[in-house]
């Protein structure tokens, strides 16, 4: 429900703040106080059309500002945290309004389009008055109240279910021909493509494993043969180490007899030869490392020659021919097995198409009786309404040919305002007082089902007699007890039954300037206002005591 509604710098209104409660509230004030003014306000902060021309004149913008008390499981909720809102703690919407006609959007403090903002507030308020159509100029919503009023929004799931698996039933038929189809235009082609690929095997990852063994193969194979001259230097024929081998020899021989000149050379000698055997087994070790087959590196390089001709072929990655083969060769299946195939999804969408229909049947023949049962609700309503010659219709036509999500039927609400004449949608053959009431009528029947939780009623009351408003005022009272009204009258058989009164009056708020004042009176104040909008502006003693057997007959009946 409104918990508060916080006004700065709107036309009158410099600075209001309303806190709201359960049940009914009106608002009362004498015309031109400024009454439209807050529900203009109100209307803004639900996502309503802006204007440069509601700024305060003199300022350089207003804002408006409306909490919401909605419980956790409520749609608004969901709306907002799909579109990346917060929605912890009261839901509260904020509208800024410039006077060079800009606007801004807020939600929780988060900024957000005027579009979201616009689909939150049809869910948390609705607006009704005498011109006001939303909530009945789309026949779609006549088909919600109508689900609602009988508890229908399960099977309309089902239905839309039912729905989406025929289509996408539908959908996987298309499909599978079209596949088919290609596959035969390309049969040719796929049968020497799949042939060439399955003989090639690719492997994903391959191309990469196949790169880098050519690459290390290639290094080796460019130090092999330096390797291997230095081994032969060192072992060949050419071999120095014999030669000195044989040269240390005989120097040792000799070493005995002249030791001070030959030690230190037989000893650096030796050391020579040690090192040089080293090197020479150290080479010979490298090159047994080294040693690969030439064929090897060949076979390495066409296998990696081949995955990338193909995969320039076929304009795929070489990691992506294993998975195009397998698509390639799926096609073909398709193309032998595809009429057998084709012919069991045909038959899936047939079945698919069948439970639909059963569901949207079923769900045709529950409107039927819903509507037929809230035609009555509704008539009940109309006499003391001094509408009993009028009739409400639920115009429902069902096209099996033109199904939907919400299965097949279209629904409009109709009515007939005297006998003899041509019934036809409310909206154009109801007038505006009429049109309210037919309105009331069906917001009592319809009661918390399929309702925002705050409605609004702006002056439904206007140019009917005190028996009539004496009704409207009940089914206003009724209505509250499932929902939060808001009303604006100028009836005191209306402003008796509220729970709470809101005086409006304009006041000087500095020179030359007045302002919109609104503030919740009290017991007494209540009668004296209730006696005004009985008497007019002389307000007499007879006025205040039939002021108070209003109150008090509301009293009664509340109780």
């Amino acid at each position: 429900m409104l918990v508060t509604l916080s006004i700065r710098d709107i036309v009158l209104i410099d600075r209001l703040d309303l806190d709201f409660a359960p049940g009914m509230s009106v608002l009362t004030g004498e015309t031109g106080a400024g009454k439209s003014i807050l529900l203009d306000s109100l209307s803004l902060a639900i996502g309503g059309r802006g204007d440069s021309d509601l700024v305060r004149h003199g300022e350089a913008q207003g804002q408006v500002s409306a909490v919401f008390d909605v419980p956790a499981g409520h749609a608004v909720r969901s709306l907002l945290r799909e579109n990346g809102v917060d929605d912890d703690g009261d839901v509260i919407l904020r509208r800024i309004q410039t006077a060079d006609g800009r606007t801004r959007a807020f939600i929780n403090d988060q900024p957000v389009s005027v579009g979201l903002m616009r689909q939150a507030g049809t869910l948390l308020v609705e607006i009704h008055g005498q011109h006001d159509d939303r909530a009945l100029v789309d026949p779609d919503s006549h088909r919600t109240l109508v689900d609602s009023f009988a508890g229908l929004q399960g099977d309309v799931e089902k239905t839309g279910a039912a729905f989406s698996a025929w289509r996408t039933a539908e959908k996987a038929v298309r499909d599978h021909e079209a596949r088919i189809e290609t596959a035969r235009q390309e049969a040719d082609y796929l049968t020497a493509a799949v042939d060439e690929l399955g003989k090639l095997a690719p492997q994903s990852g391959e191309e990469d494993e196949l790169a880098a063994r050519r690459t290390a193969m290639m290094q080796v194979e460019k130090i092999a043969g330096d390797l291997n001259e230095a081994f032969e230097s060192l072992n060949g024929s050419a071999s120095p180490i014999p030669e000195l081998s044989s040269l240390l020899r005989r120097m040792e021989r000799k070493a005995d007899q002249v030791p001070h000149l030959l030690n230190g050379p037989v000893s650096a000698l030796a050391s020579a030869l040690d090192q040089l055997e080293e090197a020479r087994g150290g080479l010979e070790m490298a090159l047994r490392e080294t040693d690969f087959d030439p064929r090897e590196l060949e076979s390495v390089e066409e296998r990696l020659f081949a995955l990338r001709a193909a995969s320039r072929k076929f304009s795929v990655p070489a990691d992506d021919l294993g998975a195009l083969c397998e698509k390639m060769a799926g096609d073909l299946a398709d193309l032998d097995a595809g009429e057998g195939k084709l012919s069991a999804l045909k038959e899936q969408a047939v079945a698919c198409r069948a439970a639909f229909d059963a569901k949207a049947q079923k769900l045709s023949e529950k409107r039927v009786k819903s509507a037929r049962a809230l035609e009555k609700a509704v008539a009940a309503e109309l006499p003391a309404l001094k509408l009993e010659r009028a009739r409400f219709i639920v115009e429902m036509s069902s096209d099996p040919d033109n199904p939907g999500r919400t299965g097949i039927d279209q629904m409009e609400f109709h009515v007939q305002t005297n006998p003899g004449t041509r019934p036809g949608p409310m909206m154009k053959v109801a007038s505006g007082g009429e049109l309210s009431r037919f309105l009331l009528a069906l917001k009592v029947s319809l009661a918390d089902k399929g309702s925002a939780p705050t409605l609004v009623f702006d002056e439904i009351d206007t140019g009917v007699g005190g028996a009539v408003a004496e009704a409207i005022g009940l089914r206003l009272a009724r209505l509250a007890a499932t929902v939060q009204v808001l009303t604006v009258t100028h009836a005191p058989q209306v402003a008796a039954r509220a729970e709470g009164h809101f005086l409006i009056a304009k006041e000087a708020a500095a020179k030359d300037r007045v302002a919109t004042r609104v503030k919740r009176i009290d017991e007494a104040h209540r009668r004296e206002e209730i006696a005004r909008m009985l008497a007019g502006s002389v307000i007499t003693e007879e006025a205040r005591a039939a002021a108070g057997k209003l109150i008090a007959q509301a009293e009664t009946d509340a109780a």
